[in-house]
């Protein structure tokens, strides 16, 4: 069906930070299939780790135990301050059941009849309808009126009008089951969120037993530098959702939770794919890889030195960009509004450079690639990007 505005190109074969067309073309990969291949292309350890569990069994349903379930939820759980995991297959479907969990929680903790969730303009949770009316941006509305209901929008990183909202939806008694946030808006911008904010949101959800839920499916699984996102703001969440480069390239997703908000009992929720043994041998790989080849501190220095070149970048070129912004490998090169150019356009030509970026809504280009890319590849891709740039014209402002 026609659902993808796609580039005029198939890409065949990756290795590393690098893809191929069909036509023999290389291509430097700065979007990682939009920050999932967290270990690059065609990476060994991924290819056998798969191989061998391909060998054993791929796929039994959740009527039974699943030793590699089990031993996934384990590291996660130890790697951060949650207690239990539900596995799906995508970031879509982690953010259904946190809307889910949220909603039995207000039921069954709250005493609330219609529980509201609250979450940040500009934000993006999924394509499914609960998920795509949790996303505060109406472009993705229209068309698929009415929305679900039971949730509100408040400016992202503004106290003032979080609180102001929170007040009007709770002045007649409890009404608001969770506030859903990004630790860093993606989509909406790359924009980090800030920690005074996210301090007073968690300090207002406890005294009122309201869960605070973290959509970490970007950023996530060491892509900021940390493991989690919620570490760079010095904030637990209640819950997190995760997906992307949690299987380095294949499908799965997570809802982890802390034992508090385990509201779920058995038939309550489930996946017929969810958590199975390939997908869960392919994040187990994925995290033993970051320890084992210290990936944070990695993507910690290569995150320093993309924002480098890139502030050199908007240094050279003051006229077309306002600045750089983000964590770790997850970097939004911002351009000015009159800078005669759109982001879509500079990512186009940036395409015919042998570069592969991503947009972040008109305005700022999003970098996002492999965790491995090293200090020769972050050169390379922005010297791509300056030629892309001189070889645009502005377009004159309407």
């Amino acid at each position: 069906m026609d659902t993808y505005a796609r580039f005029p190109v198939a890409l065949v074969r990756g290795r590393g930070v690098w893809v191929w067309d069909e036509a023999g073309s290389r291509y430097l990969d700065c979007v990682a299939g939009i920050a999932v291949n967290t270990l690059g292309h065609s990476d060994g350890s991924l290819r056998r780790a798969l191989a061998r569990q391909l060998g054993q069994l791929q796929h039994v349903s959740n009527l039974y135990r699943i030793p590699e379930q089990e031993q996934l939820a384990a590291a996660i759980t130890a790697r951060s301050c949650f207690d239990r995991v539900f596995f799906c297959n995508s970031g879509a479907e982690a953010n259904e059941a946190a809307i889910k969990l949220a909603r039995k929680h207000g039921h069954s903790v709250r005493g609330i009849e219609q529980p509201l969730i609250l979450s940040a303009q500009a934000s993006f949770h999924g394509r499914t309808l609960a998920a795509v009316t949790a996303t505060g941006q109406p472009k993705y509305h229209q068309g698929f009126e009415p929305m679900v209901q039971g949730f509100r929008y408040f400016p992202y990183n503004d106290t003032a009008a979080f609180e102001a909202l929170l007040a009007t939806c709770e002045a007649g008694g409890p009404q608001v089951a969770a506030v859903l946030l990004e630790p860093l808006q993606g989509e909406g911008g790359v924009i980090p969120g800030d920690p005074a904010f996210f301090a007073r949101v968690r300090q207002l959800c406890s005294e009122r037993r309201i869960l605070l839920i973290f959509d970490e499916v970007q950023i996530g699984v060491g892509r900021s530098g940390r493991l989690w996102g919620y570490e760079q703001l010095g904030v637990e969440p209640d819950a997190i959702t995760l997906a992307k480069g949690l299987g380095g390239g294949f499908p799965i997703g997570a809802l982890a939770v802390k034992a508090s908000a385990d509201h779920f009992q058995p038939g309550e929720h489930a996946s017929t794919f969810g958590g199975n043994p390939m997908a869960c041998r392919a994040g187990l790989t994925v995290l033993e890889q970051i320890e084992r080849r210290a990936l944070l501190p990695h993507v910690q220095a290569m995150g320093s030195l993309l924002q480098q070149q890139l502030s050199a970048l908007v240094a050279r070129h003051p006229e077309r960009f306002e600045g750089v912004r983000g964590w770790g490998l997850l970097q939004g090169l911002v351009l000015r509004a009159d800078a005669g150019i759109t982001a879509p356009e500079l990512v186009r030509a940036a395409l015919q450079q042998g570069l592969l970026l991503v947009p972040a809504g008109p305005s700022v280009v999003r970098f996002v690639p492999p965790l491995v890319i090293q200090p020769r590849h972050l050169r390379h891709a922005v010297r791509c990007l300056e030629s892309a740039l001189v070889g645009l014209k502005p377009q004159p402002q309407a």
